[in-house]
Protein backbone atom coordinates (compact mmCIF):
# COMPACT_ATOMS: atom_id res chain seq x y z
CA UNK A 1 0.00 0.00 0.00
CA UNK A 2 2.81 2.30 0.53
CA UNK A 3 3.39 2.54 -3.49
CA UNK A 4 -0.39 3.72 -3.41
CA UNK A 5 -0.67 6.12 -1.35
CA UNK A 6 2.21 8.15 -2.47
CA UNK A 7 1.02 8.01 -6.34
CA UNK A 8 -2.34 9.11 -4.87
CA UNK A 9 -0.52 12.96 -2.60
CA UNK A 10 1.62 13.12 -5.83
CA UNK A 11 -1.37 13.50 -8.17
CA UNK A 12 -2.87 15.50 -5.19
CA UNK A 13 -0.18 17.64 -4.72
CA UNK A 14 -0.47 18.38 -8.74
CA UNK A 15 -3.55 18.65 -8.46
CA UNK A 16 -3.03 21.51 -5.82
CA UNK A 17 -0.83 23.20 -7.85
CA UNK A 18 -2.70 22.83 -11.11
CA UNK A 19 -6.17 24.59 -8.93
CA UNK A 20 -3.82 27.77 -7.83
CA UNK A 21 -2.15 28.17 -11.29
CA UNK A 22 -6.00 27.59 -13.19
CA UNK A 23 -7.60 30.04 -10.35
CA UNK A 24 -4.51 32.58 -10.74
CA UNK A 25 -4.32 32.26 -14.55
CA UNK A 26 -8.08 32.77 -15.08
CA UNK A 27 -8.64 35.84 -12.76
CA UNK A 28 -5.42 37.51 -14.40
CA UNK A 29 -6.81 36.99 -18.12
CA UNK A 30 -10.12 37.95 -16.81
CA UNK A 31 -9.47 41.39 -15.18
CA UNK A 32 -9.97 39.90 -11.90
CA UNK A 33 -12.33 37.51 -12.20
CA UNK A 34 -11.98 33.71 -11.42
CA UNK A 35 -13.53 31.12 -13.76
CA UNK A 36 -15.43 29.20 -10.79
CA UNK A 37 -16.07 25.63 -12.79
CA UNK A 38 -12.87 24.85 -13.42
CA UNK A 39 -11.35 25.64 -10.39
CA UNK A 40 -14.26 24.09 -8.18
CA UNK A 41 -13.84 20.97 -10.37
CA UNK A 42 -9.75 20.87 -9.80
CA UNK A 43 -9.93 21.52 -6.37
CA UNK A 44 -12.43 18.59 -6.03
CA UNK A 45 -10.77 16.83 -8.22
CA UNK A 46 -7.36 17.12 -5.01
CA UNK A 47 -10.00 16.27 -2.34
CA UNK A 48 -10.66 13.06 -4.01
CA UNK A 49 -7.15 11.88 -4.72
CA UNK A 50 -6.47 12.95 -1.19
CA UNK A 51 -8.84 11.28 0.31
CA UNK A 52 -7.85 7.97 -1.44
CA UNK A 53 -4.52 8.82 -0.92
CA UNK A 54 -5.41 9.14 3.07
CA UNK A 55 -7.09 5.94 3.15
CA UNK A 56 -4.42 4.12 1.49
CA UNK A 57 -1.92 5.47 4.35
CA UNK A 58 -4.22 4.64 6.73
CA UNK A 59 -4.65 1.27 6.06
CA UNK A 60 -0.65 0.69 5.11
CA UNK A 61 0.23 1.62 8.74
CA UNK A 62 -2.08 -0.99 10.20
CA UNK A 63 -0.81 -4.10 7.61
CA UNK A 64 2.30 -5.67 6.83
CA UNK A 65 4.41 -5.39 4.31
CA UNK A 66 3.18 -6.94 1.17
CA UNK A 67 5.71 -8.32 -1.58
CA UNK A 68 5.92 -5.34 -4.16
CA UNK A 69 6.05 -2.69 -0.93
CA UNK A 70 9.48 -4.45 0.01
CA UNK A 71 12.79 -4.14 -1.60
CA UNK A 72 13.75 -7.39 -0.64
CA UNK A 73 10.25 -8.59 -2.28
CA UNK A 74 10.36 -11.47 -5.07
CA UNK A 75 7.45 -12.69 -7.34
CA UNK A 76 7.40 -15.65 -5.77
CA UNK A 77 6.09 -14.03 -2.32
CA UNK A 78 2.72 -12.80 -3.87
CA UNK A 79 1.76 -15.97 -5.37
CA UNK A 80 -0.93 -18.34 -4.24
CA UNK A 81 -4.66 -17.82 -3.62
CA UNK A 82 -5.79 -13.86 -3.98
CA UNK A 83 -9.17 -13.97 -2.75
CA UNK A 84 -13.01 -15.13 -3.72
CA UNK A 85 -14.38 -14.18 -7.25
CA UNK A 86 -17.75 -14.84 -8.22
CA UNK A 87 -17.61 -17.23 -10.65
CA UNK A 88 -20.95 -16.13 -12.30
CA UNK A 89 -23.82 -13.98 -10.72
CA UNK A 90 -26.63 -12.07 -12.90
CA UNK A 91 -26.80 -9.65 -9.78
CA UNK A 92 -24.60 -7.27 -11.53
CA UNK A 93 -26.75 -6.95 -15.00
CA UNK A 94 -29.62 -6.56 -12.41
CA UNK A 95 -27.82 -3.60 -10.61
CA UNK A 96 -27.07 -2.19 -13.96
CA UNK A 97 -30.85 -2.44 -15.13
CA UNK A 98 -31.89 -0.89 -11.63
CA UNK A 99 -29.74 1.82 -11.97
CA UNK A 100 -30.49 2.34 -16.11
CA UNK A 101 -34.16 2.72 -14.85
CA UNK A 102 -33.80 5.30 -11.83
CA UNK A 103 -31.44 7.20 -14.57
CA UNK A 104 -33.86 7.47 -16.90
CA UNK A 105 -36.71 8.41 -13.80
CA UNK A 106 -33.93 11.62 -13.45
CA UNK A 107 -32.95 12.18 -16.74
CA UNK A 108 -36.86 12.49 -17.92
CA UNK A 109 -38.44 13.93 -14.31
CA UNK A 110 -40.61 10.76 -13.73
CA UNK A 111 -40.56 10.77 -10.15
CA UNK A 112 -42.72 7.27 -9.93
CA UNK A 113 -39.86 6.01 -12.48
CA UNK A 114 -37.14 7.23 -10.34
CA UNK A 115 -38.74 5.77 -7.15
CA UNK A 116 -39.56 2.21 -8.86
CA UNK A 117 -35.37 2.71 -9.57
CA UNK A 118 -34.40 3.37 -6.65
CA UNK A 119 -36.28 0.24 -5.14
CA UNK A 120 -34.89 -1.67 -7.82
CA UNK A 121 -31.59 -0.47 -7.11
CA UNK A 122 -31.96 -1.52 -3.29
CA UNK A 123 -33.49 -4.75 -4.28
CA UNK A 124 -30.69 -6.10 -6.66
CA UNK A 125 -27.65 -4.53 -4.24
CA UNK A 126 -28.96 -6.63 -1.62
CA UNK A 127 -29.39 -9.65 -3.53
CA UNK A 128 -25.67 -9.03 -5.07
CA UNK A 129 -24.86 -8.37 -1.30
CA UNK A 130 -26.44 -12.16 0.20
CA UNK A 131 -25.57 -14.19 -2.53
CA UNK A 132 -23.84 -16.59 -1.29
CA UNK A 133 -25.65 -16.29 2.21
CA UNK A 134 -28.66 -17.23 0.79
CA UNK A 135 -30.29 -20.01 -1.49
CA UNK A 136 -28.50 -22.78 -3.92
CA UNK A 137 -25.54 -20.86 -3.37
CA UNK A 138 -25.60 -21.01 0.48
CA UNK A 139 -22.04 -22.69 1.29
CA UNK A 140 -21.80 -24.35 4.65
CA UNK A 141 -18.76 -21.53 5.68
CA UNK A 142 -20.88 -18.82 6.07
Amino acid sequence: MKTEWRIFLIIAAFLLFATALYGGWTWADSGGHVEWIGTVALLLSFLLCSMCGGFFWFVSRRIDLRPEDRPDGEIADGAGEIGFFSPGSYWPFGLALAAAIAGLGLVFWQLWLLGVGAVMVILAACGLLFEYYSGTRRTAEH
